[in-house]
């Protein structure tokens, strides 16, 4: 049973929770209380300073907002179990391993003992029989001693074999927690991990450092008049162009909901450029059909934004920029690639 201490405490998170959500038009769904939850109760120093940056900037908790900090930062039970279980069963592997190894030097103690005794006794000069029983003696130790090895050669295998299995198991719950269900990229978790570290070696190298930020033109029309199947083969169809134009150095991301974005290191704004008119032609070209009549359903069309990594930028001052760009994009009409150049000089289109 908890203690009253830790029964009021939580009650208070509860009710500052919820105030805040009230306070801040935040809808009571579990997901959301979730996030308000650890943020009151200040159990995440990187969702503590999220909500804190969304609250000084005066920006409102829209869903899309709202889903984004979700999917950043919600912990999931079974996730955890899972990955407990798999440590405790390396765990348990590893310690049968060990057991395996000080039996096998216990045995092999035993046999230099058996050894020594051996030696003393012809150096004392047996007789014949007495000879006999001596080699009948150390045969019967080295037949178990022989059989010792076997068996903890067969162990070590298989526990070997364990070991690599849990390894592999490991690997597959990490690349899990790292991507996207549905379109199978980095998730936001993951593209948040690798922009930083793509900043710090673009710093280390002096090498260029670009972003794309890509969003789906009208995509709520999409998931509205025909449903949210046809919404997810969108994000399928837009994921596919990227995972097939992004080299194997850059990492593609869904960023949350329609939107996805590009790390793209070693590559310059101009070059940058070049692949979002890649990603955005290759998209358009694309039409939805609906297989059993055949109707044309509409064309899928990009906004997208670019933007390099300037001296003191923090990573998230970068997504700004690649975002504001982007935004610049649905502006001027949406279906077109615009560079942080763009927000300096707007006419840049027309005096080309």
């Amino acid at each position: 049973m908890k203690s009253p201490d830790t029964l009021d405490v939580a009650a208070h998170c509860a009710r500052a929770a919820l105030a805040m959500m009230e306070r801040h038009k935040v809808p009571p769904h579990p997901e959301n209380y979730a996030i308000w939850y650890a943020y009151v109760a200040g159990r995440n120093p990187e969702l503590t300073a999220a909500i804190d940056a969304i609250l000084a900037s005066g920006k409102k908790f829209t869903t899309k907002v709202n889903d984004e900090l979700y999917e950043r930062f919600a912990v999931f039970p079974q996730d955890t179990a899972e990955l407990r279980e798999v440590g405790q069963r390396v765990e348990e592997a590893v310690g049968r391993v060990l057991e395996y190894l000080s039996n096998a030097n216990q045995g092999t103690s035993n046999y230099g003992a058996a050894l020594e005794d051996f030696s003393g006794k012809l150096a004392d000069g047996p007789s014949a029989a007495g000879l006999s029983e001596l080699i009948s003696g150390i045969l019967s130790e080295t037949k178990v001693m022989a059989e010792l090895n076997r068996q903890l050669e067969q162990r070590l295998e298989n526990s070997s074999n364990e070991i690599a299995r849990l390894r592999n198991h490991l690997d597959d719950l990490k690349r899990e927690a790292s991507t996207d269900a549905l379109t199978q990229l980095a998730n936001r978790k993951l593209f948040d991990h690798s922009l930083n570290l793509a900043v710090l070696d673009a710093r280390a190298s002096d090498a260029p450092l670009s972003l794309l930020m890509i969003d789906i033109d009208h995509f709520k029309q999409f998931n509205d008049t025909y449903g949210h199947q046809l919404g997810d083969q969108v994000l399928k169809l837009v994921a596919r162009s990227l995972t097939e134009i992004a080299q194997a150095k850059d990492t593609a991301a869904r960023y949350g909901g329609e939107e996805f974005a590009v790390i793209l290191p070693a590559t310059s704004l101009d070059k940058s450029v070049e692949v979002a008119e890649a990603i955005r032609s290759q998209v358009s070209t694309k039409r939805l059909t609906n297989r059993r009549t055949g109707q044309v359903l509409g064309q899928v069309t990009l906004s997208i934004g670019a933007a390099v990594l300037r001296p003191d930028d923090a990573p998230e001052v970068l997504v700004h920029r690649a975002d504001e760009a982007m935004y610049l994009a649905k502006r001027d009409g949406r279906n077109r690639v615009k560079s942080e150049a763009h927000l300096e000089n707007p006419l840049t289109d027309a005096a080309k």
